[in-house]
């Protein structure tokens, strides 16, 4: 701050010196003017302009201080010492444009808040024709037919389900409900609405729960978990799939590992970034980038650490640490 106040007033401390060095050197070419008092003058007066140059730097400065460690939080109180003219006029012109910025934040706002309400009650609207539509494909007499509609059907569903928790997400916090949850049924549930796609890909579950209990919310658990089994069994071919939990140091640890084909080692550092899909097999359309990147981001609001090992050709683990009470203190859903 100091070296910009002397840049900004350089021109005023340049007349000073010049006013003072041309005395000096009027005084120096005139005898008839004596040296000495001239020199003891131009000290006093430097000195002089030296402690007004100090006792300005620390009146003028004090309101471009509490602008420059302004937060842009929109708080206001931070211009109220502005006492010059032209403080005044950077007080007025921040005070009309951040009013003018709340209100079009605001606006913003509430059509974002009308854009996520007609979205989610749209797909709710959408849920009852495709449950209807589960019973059709239910009756339907040719196996082949029904489960190739079951998998297209579970897609759909699938994707709708991301939609509206991704529109959920940033308001997760509200939806919470924290408390001791049994493992068992959520994932039955989950692996029981992939029995269709599971049998068509000959892939089974070995689940073992020697931890049945956590701490977490239900409902967002089962969202997380429906992400990672669907990536489970979407790259892998006849084979088990392993759901296992254990205690360690306090926790609990839930292990999901699948013997498919792998994460490259190079994609496993962007496996939950936003729209991220794979390096080395770009050309699958179906693949949408975001199951990992929301069950990551729900994972985060519950506490719940997710961390994963891959290896291609045989497959991929992913472990879920789930947190103990005190991670939970400052939680707004607890």
């Amino acid at each position: 701050m100091i070296r910009g106040f002397l840049i900004e007033r350089r021109s005023w401390l340049l007349l000073i010196l010049v006013l003072q060095l041309l005395t000096l050197f009027v005084a120096y070419i005139d005898a008839s003017v004596p040296l000495l008092p001239i020199l003891y003058i131009t000290l006093l007066s430097s000195m002089l302009c030296i402690l007004f140059l100090f006792i300005r730097y620390h009146k003028e400065t004090k309101f471009f201080k509490q602008l420059k460690a302004w937060n842009h939080t929109y708080d206001l109180t931070a211009f109220k010492n502005a006492e010059s003219p032209f403080e005044q006029i950077v007080e007025e012109a921040v005070t009309l444009q951040t009013q003018h910025y709340k209100q079009e934040a605001s606006g913003r706002l509430l059509l974002l808040e009308q854009e996520k309400d007609e979205l989610l009650s749209w797909i709710h609207e959408v849920k009852t024709p495709l449950t209807a539509m589960r019973l059709m494909i239910d009756r339907l007499p040719d196996d082949t037919l029904k489960n190739q509609l079951q998998f297209e059907w579970l897609r759909i569903h699938h994707l709708l389900d991301q939609q509206l928790h991704q529109k959920r997400i940033p308001f997760i916090e509200n939806d919470l409900y924290i408390e001791e949850t049994s493992l068992e049924p959520i994932i039955y549930k989950e692996i029981r609405d992939l029995k269709s796609w599971c049998i068509q890909k000959g892939i089974g579950f070995d689940v073992s729960l020697e931890a049945p209990q956590v701490l977490t919310d239900a409902k967002w658990l089962g969202f997380i978990l429906r992400q990672l089994l669907t990536n489970a069994v979407k790259y892998s071919e006849a084979s088990d799939i392993i759901v296992e939990s254990r205690q360690e140091n306090g926790h609990v640890i839930l292990t999901i590992q699948d013997f498919g084909r792998g994460i490259d080692p190079k994609d496993l550092p962007r496996i939950f970034d936003r729209g991220f899909t794979s390096t080395t097999r770009h050309q699958e359309s179906a693949a949408t980038g975001m199951g990992l990147y929301l069950a990551q981001k729900s994972a985060d609001s519950l506490r719940i650490h997710i961390e994963v090992q891959s290896s291609v050709g045989h497959g991929t683990a992913f472990y879920l640490t789930f947190p103990v009470p005190n991670d939970f203190d400052h939680l707004a859903g607890m």
